[in-house]
């Protein structure tokens, strides 16, 4: 099941949460915290739905080691994480962080 695109409301700025996706109208479960301004992400519709209010400090602590798209970095299989949880991700990325709680302030 996806979620229907909304319409841009903000620009995917430092400390902004969004979907991933993979064309129109395919968003579904998975999302980013963006690190940097991204202006190119607007116009490929990428819309914020969120924006962090305090913990970025954290966020900037985060492994990145592994890059995010192959050749540069060693891309995760959304499908096996999925299908295998921590018994695909753990030995495969063992430096990998996991956010274990998070809250929505009103």
């Amino acid at each position: 099941m996806f979620i229907v695109d909304d319409p841009p409301q903000q620009k995917n700025l430092r400390g902004t949460l969004a979907f991933a996706k993979s064309g129109r109208n395919t968003r579904a479960t998975e999302i980013f915290i963006n690190l940097a301004d991204n202006p190119m992400l607007d116009d490929q519709m990428f819309v914020p739905f969120a924006k962090m209010v305090q913990g970025m400090d954290v966020v900037d602590q985060l492994y990145s080691g592994y890059g995010e798209l192959r050749p540069q970095g060693k891309e995760i299989d959304a499908g096996r994480v999925e299908e295998e949880a921590n018994e695909y991700l753990v030995p495969r990325f063992p430096k990998l962080d996991y956010i274990k709680r998070a809250r929505f302030l009103p």
